[in-house]
């Protein structure tokens, strides 16, 4: 099963679902600016991907910086809390495999967790 947490509304992530699918998946889509997220579901990931909640905030086009996310103080924790409040501050997309989970950025990432 391959699982996609997408915006449809980035470009990155829109060109990695059609790089899953041309690849004849059909993959499980969790929009998750719709769903949201749970501290669990984020610290699995991260995990699984090898990121920090830094390494996996979405620092531009968000409001992270108001926030005082990119501050070098700045915990993992109140990067997860506020993920949690603002699910706009998780970079995209995050893809979950069988050969594992990566953020796939740029979209070509992407192709290291298919077969094929």
């Amino acid at each position: 099963m391959i699982v996609i947490y997408h915006n449809p509304a980035c470009g990155t992530s829109r060109n990695v679902l059609k790089l899953i699918e041309a690849a004849g998946y059909k993959p499980v889509v969790i929009e998750y600016l719709k769903e949201g997220w749970s501290r669990a579901q984020l610290l699995g990931l991260f995990a699984a991907a090898d990121l920090t909640p830094l390494m996996a905030l979405r620092a531009t086009k968000s409001p992270a910086k108001e926030l005082g996310l990119l501050d070098e103080n700045a915990s993992d924790e109140t990067i997860i809390s506020a993920m949690i409040d603002r699910p706009i501050l998780v970079n995209r997309p995050i893809v979950c495999t069988p050969k594992g989970v990566k953020l796939c950025r740029p979209s070509e990432v992407v192709l290291e967790l298919l077969d094929g």
